[in-house]
């Protein structure tokens, strides 16, 4: 699935795109071995992971293997298209000791649980989601293979003059939020060490769609003829698609020692310069705020691209698209990223 392909007429096109496996995941989820949980399902990249999983395994000829969708469900016509796209959905929060008990068993576990925003002030609620909640899932799926969603936010701001971190680099989290994270992925390493799960950590930022993301931010406050915000000057990007498969994909990789991964775009943008091609396609004005700082958030992904490729729509049709979205009048969403905060407070 490459090339530059023309923008999304609606909803339903969008979501049947996020959702569309190319062949090399067809191909890889041809050989799963037992089926697929996904757990936090219900979030921002859930549904349309779990549809693309279902898809690709359709394409495959694995009708045997099910893909289960785990959410506390607040939305229900999320679920129903789920359900209706052939994935299992099931109810659960599990933040409720006893739901551990009651999920699915599976050979494959996709963790998406996260706690981010609105966190400030009751730090303990990441904490627990972050890093207390993969003990349990660990300790539920021993021998599956687990694929747990992390962050960039593990790594320290880079001096954008410097390059940026690899897997390899040392971690340095800024903030309660990241510093959970990292226990999140200090717990897995430990189910790894200590029971042999084979464990995936996949550092994912930032993934954009037009409903949502660093160019919907951008594209809302240029709109709303506000000031964009320049003291995050620089920030990566992904679309979403590939960062769905590129999850689903590591599975394959999940190992005993664990493979960690970081997922986004090959580019670096410039806030300034992206806002400014927004706001040109968008026929609209724009003025800045503060001065750009010398440290941004950033990862190096050549490990990933090396892997699975580069992702298959690049970030000048992503900022193309995300104009001609908001010219047609298509639905954001009220989830800002917040990508200009530089304490870790979200």
């Amino acid at each position: 699935m490459t090339g530059d392909h023309g923008a999304p007429a609606d909803e339903r096109a969008l979501e049947h795109r996020l959702s569309g496996p190319g062949a090399d995941l067809i191909d890889d989820l041809s050989k799963l071995d037992g089926d697929l949980v996904v757990l936090g399902a219900g979030g921002k990249m859930g549904p349309t992971l779990c549809l693309m999983a279902r898809r690709a395994l359709d394409e495959a000829g694995r009708a045997d293997v099910a893909v289960h969708a785990v959410s506390r469900w607040s939305d229900g016509a999320v679920r129903g298209r789920l359900d209706a796209g052939g994935v299992a959905t099931v109810v659960a929060d599990l933040a409720d000791p006893a739901a551990a008990g009651k999920l699915p068993d599976a050979g494959n576990v996709v963790f998406m649980v996260g706690a981010k925003f609105g966190v400030t002030g009751q730090e303990y609620r990441a904490w627990l989601t972050n890093a207390a909640l993969p003990h349990t899932v660990a300790q539920r799926y021993p021998d599956a293979r687990i694929a747990a969603l992390s962050t960039g936010n593990v790594y320290p701001l880079t001096d954008v003059r410097t390059p940026s971190p690899t897997e390899q680099s040392p971690t340095g989290p800024v903030g309660e939020y990241a510093m959970s994270c990292l226990g999140r992925e200090r717990i897995f390493e430990a189910a790894a060490a200590t029971r042999g799960t084979r464990i995936s950590l996949v550092r994912l930022n930032y993934a954009v769609e037009p409903r949502y993301g660093v160019l919907a931010d951008l594209a809302r406050t240029i709109v709303a003829g506000e000031r964009v915000d320049l003291s995050t000057g620089f920030v990566n990007i992904v679309w979403q698609r590939y960062a769905n498969e590129v999850v689903l994909r590591s599975l394959g990789h999940a190992d005993r020692e664990p493979f960690t991964l970081n997922l986004t775009g090959p580019e670096t943008l410039a806030v300034r310069t992206t806002a400014e091609q927004l706001a040109a396609l968008l026929g609209r004005e724009v003025s800045f705020a503060g001065q750009e700082s010398d440290c941004a958030l950033l990862s190096d992904a050549r490990r990933c691209h090396e892997l699975f490729g580069y992702p298959d729509v690049a970030a000048g049709t992503l900022i193309r698209w995300q104009a001609e979205w908001i010219a047609a009048g298509g639905t954001l969403w009220d989830k800002p990223t917040k990508f200009q905060r530089r304490d870790g407070r979200f």
